[in-house]
């Protein structure tokens, strides 16, 4: 492993805040690094299938086509101009007083930097229930992936949980592809969705747009249903038991489930860097905190769904009003931001309406019997995680230490918010007064081999 020089302004992930805050950076002469996961830029929300897919743009993204194709094009013609280096494929696995850590194909690379942008996105909020370690469940983003990159239902027959955009969108995606989808089980009420329509209002195309989606499912839609259990055999899942609005119990045959509550800011790297955090008690999870256009402290910006769920189009704007806070803050010229932090303005209305909406269901988690599974990482129960807090005083990472929910391979990515809703209940106070795991490095599986070349 060599320490390579490099310019000394990068930006982690190739998504739209990513695509926007290179182009900004390389239209005032600045020659950025951009490390992504991914082989092509494009991020989740607009992810490139293989070379020779036959899908088309407008199948893959829908009414986003066009903004889908502009960022690609934008991206590409920067890279194969040589305005900024693309690291593809590379993973950022730990950051500390100035470099990152980039796991490439097989080797961990040392990358410092003066300035960096932070535009890791988000992923699935997923909450536990009775079955789901089986094989056949599925977040609402892998199936998402599959479809995009693959042309893939991951099911035969498909059943659907969870609440928010992403899970009417996936649902729709899948029934125009032809997949057998069963049902769609949005945990919120109608008279919930209706208390967020004020927020929705703030963007009523969107919003108008979310419906017509909804439509496309039918009756396959179910607001104010409870998944109860989900059923398996020894090939994986084999039903979901649930019961609808009116408490009416339902048992549907199916072999693949998807799941997923709207998002989860992706923070482990801002955690590393130093940044702050505060808890949002309406989207019930830690945010790190930033300035409106994106500064965290120390040479550290933010832009996307990793500090801001807002989207593909907000997370254009925050990777222009982070890449234009960079700039000023190296004494360099910046275009004005006021229309910028407008739209950014109405887009949070938005946002905070979803959320109100579609709520985390925080209820549904408390209520979890003993023996279901919390962290599937690690096998540990709800049990184990109410006995941690039991011993550990209703702190966090005590419980982490005490029952290894979170010390597996996703870093708490999928157990955490349920963890600390169950250690929240079981010490009778919110939240935030719990606290929040804290961020380790790696924070991705890294082979023991890159480690050793390294050293």
């Amino acid at each position: 492993m060599s320490e390579t020089s490099s310019p000394r302004i990068v930006i982690v992930g190739a998504g739209p805040a990513g695509i926007r805050a290179a182009a900004t950076l390389v239209e005032a002469g600045l020659h950025p690094v951009v490390i992504d996961e991914g082989q092509r830029a494009g991020g989740q929300i607009y992810r490139r299938p293989p070379a020779g897919f036959v899908r088309t743009s407008e199948e893959l993204y829908g009414s986003e086509a066009a903004k889908a194709r502009a960022l690609h094009a934008l991206f590409d013609r920067l890279a194969e101009e040589g305005r900024l280096t693309h690291c593809a494929g590379s993973s950022v696995i730990a950051a500390h007083e100035g470099r990152l850590h980039v796991l490439g194909e097989g080797d961990v690379e040392v990358i410092g930097y003066d300035r960096l942008i932070l535009a890791t996105g988000a992923s699935d909020r997923v909450a536990p229930v009775p079955g789901w370690q089986n094989g056949g469940v599925y977040s609402l983003g892998a199936a998402q992936i599959a479809l995009k990159a693959q042309g893939v239902a991951l099911g035969r027959r498909i059943v659907l949980v969870g609440s928010g955009p992403l899970l009417t969108l996936v649902g729709a995606q899948l029934v125009k592809a032809g997949a057998n989808v069963a049902a769609v089980l949005d945990t919120s009420p109608w008279r919930q969705q209706m208390r967020g329509f004020w927020g929705l209002a703030a963007s009523p195309v969107v919003a108008l747009r979310g419906l017509a989606l909804r439509a496309r499912l039918g009756g396959r839609y179910y607001a104010g249903a409870t998944l109860e259990r989900i059923e398996a055999d020894a090939s994986g899942v084999s039903a979901a038991r649930w019961r609808d609005a009116g408490g009416r119990e339902h048992l549907t045959p199916c072999d693949m489930i998807g799941m997923g509550w709207h998002l989860r800011a992706e923070t482990h790297l801002a955690d590393l860097t130093g940044c702050a955090f505060t808890y949002d008690e309406q989207w019930r999870q830690w945010l790190p905190m930033t300035d409106e256009m994106g500064r965290a402290g120390d040479g550290v910006y933010l832009a996307g769904d990793g500090v801001r769920l807002l989207g593909a189009d907000g997370a254009e704007i925050a990777g222009r009003l982070a890449a234009a806070a960079c700039l000023s803050d190296l004494g360099r010229p910046t275009s004005c931001v006021r229309a910028d932090l407008r739209k950014l303005a109405r887009l949070e209305r938005f946002a905070r309406g979803l959320a109100c909406a579609f709520p985390w269901p925080a209820a549904m988690v408390r209520a979890l019997p003993d023996e279901a599974i919390v962290c599937r990482c690690e096998n540990v129960t709800a049990g184990a995680v109410r006995e941690g807090a039991n011993f550990g005083g209703g702190e966090a990472n005590r419980v982490k230490s005490l029952s290894r929910v979170g010390m597996g391979r996703c870093q708490g990515r999928y157990c955490q918010l349920a963890a600390v809703e169950l250690v929240a209940a079981q010490g009778g106070c919110t939240p935030d007064a719990v606290g929040r795991f804290r961020g380790q490095a790696p924070v991705r599986p890294a082979p023991i081999g890159a480690f050793l070349r390294e050293g």
